[in-house]
């Protein structure tokens, strides 16, 4: 363990950078009930190594038999004739109205070089399941809420979501499906280029948390609590568990990554989209219910509940103050959620107090695209890691950012202070502003349509080549 001292914003934080993360990143992410098959077929590999007198030591130290083990199954496999570098799932790059792969569903990634063979099969496992579509393997709801269950958009209620095995839970309500103007018109003050022309979209129906992911719920899976619960409380890891916890999970914070501003009912923040789409895939396998990022078009209409002034209640900045944390009130740091008036359809700081993240690449041009006609559940699909949109302005914004239409873009120097070469895929180091909500879609996509709002190529891509540095960092 080597302890780093950095100076951020006038103050010392420490830095801890841990050998060896490859296998540190998904500590406690234990491999899928099928594991143990392939260490039985590696066991008739050590034959070879009879005339050697280390023949006990074979079954100690996987590392030989993996080394040999392939040399048989390539020749039959078809998966050898793929160049390793491939994705194995998103080839090629998602489209805009949903991708179609070459690879079938479920299919396992090429491995992932890790620093031991143990470490290789926990990371094979993470990468499988970050690959594969949630619906394709999801389990089925841990607790079944009579609320949360419609057959149809009349039938959707307000719901309570309680993180099975915890006490942390998150409100719901329905948001109905429907058409309205996206955009603002030229004329709205702090209007931009990039929010026009208005445009009609039609958006199918969902539930929206009623507040930002607050530090109780996403620390659950951020900081591997929920794993450390059961084994403080002596609480045996079920099946279930054992296939929710091989996802990856962040490696160790630099430091409070809340720079002291508050935890308890504060929002979560400074996490990457890619952090925020692989929180919704653990609250999906831990809840049994399908969670994902909303699309810009989904939160916009959200956001104006019906209206189509600049804000959900009106045109008046002077007036924001009772709605929304910001530059004119926020004393420089984000307040606890839901303190605030809710918009028309009972959700809280829509506007202002963190930015949310939205599954969108920020496309200038891309709204002109739908001019003249109806959008149909848009998404510009995300191709790099920067130049992706998030939504509301935050504590640190004027009144013109946090309107409804106002559009922001991810930047490079949201991870200024990230000591890493390559930078850390889950953390912005800078951007303490930055937060996110769930939503849950009426109709649960099929694993085909899934894709879209999961992890994309850009995201799959910067992840191996940030395990692979780590490893050859050993």
């Amino acid at each position: 363990m080597i302890r780093v001292t950095c100076n951020r914003r006038g103050w010392q934080l420490p830095i801890l950078a841990t050998l060896g993360l490859a296998a540190a990143l998904l500590a406690g992410c234990g491999p899928g009930p099928v594991e143990p098959k392939p260490e039985k077929k590696a066991a008739p590999a050590a034959k070879p190594q009879a005339e050697t007198p280390a023949k006990p030591e074979v079954e100690k130290t996987p590392a030989k038999p993996q080394a040999e083990a392939p040399a048989k199954p390539q020749a039959e496999k078809p998966v050898a004739k793929e160049p390793a570098a491939k994705s194995p799932v998103y080839d090629p790059p998602i489209a805009e109205v949903g991708p179609k792969v070459k690879e079938p569903v479920g299919k396992p990634p090429a491995k992932v070089p890790a620093a031991t063979p143990q470490a290789s099969k926990g990371v094979d496992e993470a990468m499988r399941l970050m690959l594969t579509p949630t619906p394709a393997w999801m389990p089925k709801p841990a607790v079944e809420i009579p609320e949360a269950q419609a057959a149809d958009e009349a039938a959707m209620k307000p719901y309570s979501e309680t993180i099975p095995g915890t006490e942390v839970k998150f409100d719901l309500v329905p948001i109905r499906g429907g058409k309205f103007l996206m955009g603002s018109p030229d004329a709205e003050k702090g209007h931009q280029a990039d929010e026009a022309p208005q445009h009609e979209v039609r958006v199918e129906p969902f539930w929206m948390e009623t507040h930002e992911v607050t530090w109780e719920e996403y620390e659950l899976w951020g900081l591997k609590l929920d794993k450390e619960r059961r084994r403080i409380n002596k609480v045996p890891s079920t099946d279930r568990d054992l296939v929710i916890d091989a996802l990856a999970n962040p490696t160790p914070p630099y430091t409070d990554m809340s720079f002291g501003m508050g935890k308890d009912g504060y929002p979560a923040v400074c996490m990457t989209q890619f952090a925020a789409k692989m929180y919704c895939k653990w609250l999906s396998a831990k809840t049994g219910r399908y969670y994902r990022l909303p699309t810009e078009a989904e939160w916009e209409y959200a956001c104006r509940a019906g209206t189509t002034t600049a804000f959900s209640y009106g045109d008046d900045p002077k007036a924001l103050a009772d709605y929304a944390w910001f530059t004119g009130n926020s004393d420089d740091k984000y307040h606890k959620i839901a303190k605030k008036k809710p918009n028309p359809w009972g959700l809280y700081d829509m506007h202002g107090n963190v930015a949310e993240w939205v599954l969108d690449q920020h496309t200038p041009d891309f709204y002109k695209q739908s001019a003249g006609k109806v959008a149909d559940n848009p998404l510009a699909a995300p191709t790099t890691e920067y130049n992706r949109v998030v939504r509301g302005g935050s504590w640190d914004d004027d009144p013109e950012k946090c309107r409804s239409a106002a559009r922001r873009v991810s930047e490079k120097d949201w991870k200024k202070q990230d000591p890493q070469l390559p930078q850390s895929p889950w953390y912005l180091t800078d951007g303490n502003f930055i937060g996110f909500r769930v939503v849950r879609p009426l109709r649960m996509p099929t694993a085909e349509e899934a894709k879209k709002y999961e992890i994309d190529a850009q995201q799959v891509e910067q992840f191996k080549e940030y395990l692979e540095t780590q490893a050859n960092k050993q």
